[in-house]
Parts: C-alpha cells; structure tokens; sequence
C-alpha cells in the first residue's frame, strides 16, 4: 500500500513538473510568435509590395502587347497590294488528272 501511495505522489508530482515545463514552453512559443509577428510585420509589406511591382509589370506588358494587336498605331499601306499589278501575272491552272487510286492498292 505504501509502494501504492508513493508511486501515485510520484506520478502527480512529475505530472506537476511536466505541466509546469509546458507552461513555460508555451510561454516562451508566445514570446517567439510575438516577436517574429513583429518582424514579419516588414517581411510581409515587403512581400506584398514585391507583388505589386510584379502586377504592375505584367500589366504594362499586358498594354504593350494590346497596343500591339489592336494595331491602331501601325500604318500597313506598304503591305497592301496593287491589284493593277495582279493582272500582269499568268494564272496557274491546276493539275486535275492526279489520280490516287493506285497509293491506296494492294497490288504492287
């Protein structure tokens, strides 16, 4: 009974020590959190506004490239072409008796 009763006081008391530790590791996690909140308080502004800078880059190129496609800018007159010129050259008819059917036989 006695052996009983100490290894129950044991077991208390070291649950006691042990409740305490945690106790003073929660604290000292707290402190950390708390300190690392407040530096990455800088670390997170400096994140988003890294972010920012990138959005702000993708929509210029984004601009650049509209500006490019709506093609409001260029003048394409030199790529048109002159149909008076079109009638000086001679017209290529096409070959019709291309015949297919031997490509596709068995016999060889």
């Amino acid at each position: 009974m006695k052996k009983l009763l100490l290894l129950l006081l044991f077991i208390s008391f070291s649950s006691t020590i042990l409740n305490a530790e945690n106790n003073n590791s929660k604290n000292e996690t707290n402190s950390t959190k708390i300190k690392t909140t407040e530096t990455n308080g800088t670390k997170e502004e400096d994140l988003i506004k890294k972010q920012i800078q990138e959005q702000m880059k993708r929509e210029e190129k984004y601009a650049k490239e509209q500006k490019f496609y709506q093609g409001d800018e260029y003048d394409l007159s030199a790529a048109e072409i002159n149909e008076k010129s079109l009638s000086s050259l001679p017209s290529i008819e096409p070959d019709y008796d291309f015949n297919m059917d031997d490509a596709y036989s068995d016999e060889q």
